[in-house]
């Protein structure tokens, strides 16, 4: 489809709406935009990564936390960060830790992961100078 621009949400069903917002919020740092109700309970808290990104925190999940890694469906969640050093300082900072070390993966991109209080996974990512998708995309925009 040539007219999908970016993905707009991922949306995320959470048993704990405080400490969730707890950690999107305080820990990580994204707006809270606004709260939709349904039937008079909360329903959705719509959370600002960019002017047109946001993440969907649904309250009252069921089950003890996210699937497993190797589960049919959603896998994770990756955050594009400027300066993966300082995000790890920053996240380590306020208390978040990380499930995996910070590595060059085989993208060539440097990575670090941590989970939310669910148990979503969540990929930090810079780009690498030698990155896969930048090598794709200078060979898209030649025309090859």
């Amino acid at each position: 489809m040539k007219n999908v621009k970016s993905i707009g949400h991922v949306a995320v069903s959470v048993k704990d709406i405080e400490r969730s917002l707890d950690f999107y919020v305080n820990k990580l740092g994204f707006d809270e935009m606004f709260r939709l109700e349904r039937d008079n309970r909360l329903w959705i808290v719509y959370l600002r990564i960019t002017d047109t990104q946001y993440i969907e925190l649904f309250p009252d999940a069921v089950g003890d936390s996210a699937p497993p890694f190797a589960n049919v469906g959603f896998n994770h969640l990756c955050l594009e960060v400027d300066d993966i050093d300082g995000a790890i300082a920053e996240l380590t900072g306020k208390g978040v830790v990380l499930t995996a070390e910070k590595k060059l993966g085989v993208d060539h991109n440097y990575q670090a992961w941590i989970t939310d209080p669910e148990g979503n996974r969540i990929e930090l990512m810079q780009l690498g100078e030698k990155a896969l998708q930048l090598q794709a995309i200078a060979r898209i925009k030649a025309g090859g």
